[in-house]
């Protein structure tokens, strides 16, 4: 028996030794937070494919390239809203990209320490401004300002371009653009801004003493932030693919595809939000859960692809071993 008591004694000894029981809990408890995650992404998409099974079942692909969303005869088609998503979200992102950038280099590179944290502060505060404010702001100051100065000047003036034609309404696709790129601006800035503190300041100390200019040593660092800022980039394009509550208020709400930017357009989310209430019929129902699969793997493809170019680039540009 004693033996046994040994043998057994070594046998524990030899598993806790080697696994210890607190690392071994902790390590499957993240996992199964780890697997959680990935598990309510399946299970959303789940749900909603089975929530618009109707609408597939009865137009499959034909829904992502129809261009008649007409509730009262139950022909729905999504291509207009899909093209009101991807053009206000890239043309959000064309106009504010550079203004954020300029703002995070002027933050982490040339502001003095006592002007650098209270407009770090201001910019952060405009991140957490809730959407609706922008919306009100939007129909109250801005739509005005587009209508009455904005559009009859850009129309005056380069009304021979596609993109500058038309009546100037304020409500439309150009206003759903200014008011995304004011919002999507503080998410860029900030995130690239703490992405360009992070470098170490040995590596700009390098650079001026190797004969390097200021502007010469800003463009070494974000060479150093790429990816880091390609990464608040891509986070500033999603808020701007799903933006809802700001964009519904401004853009016109009108299932249309035009080439003016003065013309009401209609996105995804805003569809979704202004008639959910108002779907009375299963397929009506159906067709709106179908928008928000869609906005669901358009957000997941977006996602997906800027880490691919983010692992691409890190693996260009890293050293030769």
């Amino acid at each position: 028996m004693s033996n046994l008591k040994k043998t057994e004694s070594k046998f524990f000894k030899k598993i806790f030794s080697s696994h210890n029981i607190g690392d071994l809990i902790f390590e499957k408890l993240t996992l199964f937070f780890a697997g959680s995650v990935f598990l309510l992404v399946v299970l959303m998409g789940y749900e909603m494919y089975m929530g618009s099974k109707l609408s597939i079942d009865k137009f499959g692909w034909n829904f992502l390239v129809n261009s008649t969303w007409d509730p009262v005869q139950e022909i729905y088609g999504a291509l207009p809203i899909i093209y009101g998503t991807i053009v206000s979200s890239l043309l959000a992102l064309i106009i504010s990209l550079p203004l954020s950038l300029g703002v995070a280099i002027f933050l982490a590179e040339v502001a003095p320490a006592w002007l650098e944290k209270p407009l770090s502060f201001l910019v952060e505060l405009l991140a957490g401004i809730p959407s609706v404010i922008y919306g009100l702001w939007g129909i109250f100051v801005l739509v005005p300002w587009i209508r009455n100065d904005v559009e009859p000047y850009l129309s005056d003036k380069l009304g021979f371009l596609p993109l500058f034609k038309g009546a100037p309404y304020g409500f439309g696709l150009l206003a759903a653009v200014l008011i995304l790129a004011v919002m999507i601006l503080p998410i860029i800035s900030s995130i690239s801004r703490d992405v360009l503190k992070s470098i170490p300041h040995s590596q700009r100390e390098a650079a001026l003493a190797l004969g390097a200019t200021k502007w010469q040593s800003t463009l070494i660092i974000l060479k150093d932030a790429r990816s880091g800022i390609l990464g608040a980039t891509m986070l500033g394009l999603g808020r701007a693919i799903g933006e809802t509550m700001a964009v519904t208020m401004v853009i016109g709400n009108r299932a249309l595809i035009s080439p003016s930017l003065f013309d009401p357009s209609y996105t995804l989310a805003s569809v979704i939000a202004n008639e959910f209430s108002e779907a009375t019929s299963e397929m009506y129902m159906s067709a709106l859960i179908q928008l928000a699969l869609v906005l669901f793997v358009i957000t997941i493809v977006v996602n997906s692809l800027a880490r691919l170019l983010v692992w691409s680039m890190n693996r260009k540009w890293e050293p030769a071993k």
